[in-house]
């Protein structure tokens, strides 16, 4: 009967704890799993990333973010196809299969152009940052968070909302109970009012980790749509 006791006092003692813990101090506890020692902000490595998608060959990506000079460099090759962005400050340059002089039409068949190297540079920066970039400015974060449970599993959940200059999608963190880590991150497309559209949008399932300048991330990312569940693709970090 002791033992039954005690394993009933532990359980009321974590959710006590988990009671008295405010959003913040969740996103805080996450930040410090992913990235222990406050390396983000002077980040500046070199990883590549393969994406699989089903019926199509894999892209290979190399990727440099440095985020102290605000600098982003991305060649990715898809078959026969080879491009490279590289951004530095306000500055851009495109390459095609080594040769940064291409007509206009291969620009559109290969959709090149600064607005697409910027939406690389934002989406790697993003992804890679999480859940550091969490606390960029324009980012809220709910003043409470949720214990749900997906896919048979409970997670601590943070609602995540921006201003709409920075952007009008609503994410969903979802965070191991016990390690603090991220496992899960979930958007949904906003209709006119603002309102959650819970058709929209996709969750992503991160899987095994990888330690790049002593930052801890995720080392697959699996993206499925909400709607149906429809797998569209794994990111692997190497």
């Amino acid at each position: 009967m002791h033992k039954y006791l005690f394993v009933i006092l532990i359980i009321a003692s974590l959710f006590s704890c988990e009671k008295d813990l405010t959003s913040q101090q969740l996103l805080e506890k996450t930040i410090a799993y992913h990235d222990p020692n406050n390396l983000w902000n002077s980040f500046n490595s070199d990883f590549h990333v393969t994406m699989e998608t089903p019926d199509s060959q894999n892209r290979e990506s190399d990727i440099t973010i440095n985020i102290p000079e605000s600098a982003f460099y991305m060649k990715a090759v898809r078959e026969t196809t080879m491009i490279e962005y590289k951004i530095k400050g306000n500055n851009c340059n495109i390459a095609l299969n080594g040769n940064s002089h291409f007509t206009e039409e291969e620009a559109k068949a290969n959709n090149l152009s600064c607005d697409r190297a910027n939406m690389y540079k934002n989406y790697y920066s993003f992804l890679y940052g999480l859940p550091m970039k969490l606390k960029d400015p324009g980012t809220h974060i709910a003043n409470t968070f949720e214990r749900k449970s997906f896919k048979g599993k409970e997670y601590l959940v943070l609602k995540v909302t921006y201003d709409e200059s920075v952007g009008e999608d609503i994410w969903y963190v979802y965070i191991n109970p016990e390690t603090y880590a991220m496992e899960i991150y979930q958007f949904f497309k906003t209709d006119v009012n603002g309102n959650e559209i819970e058709t929209s949008g996709e969750y992503i399932l991160l899987s095994g980790e990888t330690v790049i300048n002593g930052i801890k991330m995720p080392k697959n990312r699996a993206w499925f749509y909400n709607k149906d569940d429809l797998y569209l693709g794994t990111d692997i970090l190497k």
